[in-house]
């Protein structure tokens, strides 16, 4: 008798938590859905002002680049939008000048590496 009555609890409780769930999945999704638009309405912003920007051949340059290192277009295009931002671009900005700022960001963000090689010596080797 015991039986069909903590089956009866087991299903009224397994029905109330997913209804819990279902609640909660709904909003998720839905601020999910309003991040990512954010995302994209944020990035279709960005793109435009640097279409605005950079010269066409400039613009190439940086498409090219972001497709091996996409970190350093990203920095790159940080700096040139807050240049601009700041006023310090009055005109477009050209590959020449691209090319520049390139430079100047390869000698301020260059790692410096170094590779140490340890020799491991064998116990037959004789160096005496």
């Amino acid at each position: 008798m015991a039986d069909p009555e903590l089956e009866a609890i087991r299903q009224r409780r397994m029905q109330e938590l997913m209804g819990q769930r279902g609640m909660g999945s709904q909003q998720n999704p839905e601020q999910q859905n309003a991040k990512e638009e954010a995302k994209r309405e944020a990035e279709e912003r960005r793109q435009m002002m640097l279409s605005q920007i950079l010269s066409p051949e400039a613009r190439e340059r940086l498409s090219r680049i972001a497709l091996v290192k996409p970190e350093k277009a990203r920095s790159v295009e940080d700096v040139v939008l807050r240049a601009a931002q700041m006023g310090q671009i009055v005109e477009k900005v050209s590959e020449e000048k691209l090319i520049s700022l390139l430079e100047q960001i390869n000698t301020q963000t260059t790692k410096q590496t170094k590779v140490t090689i340890q020799r491991r010596r064998s116990v037959l080797d004789d160096d005496d």
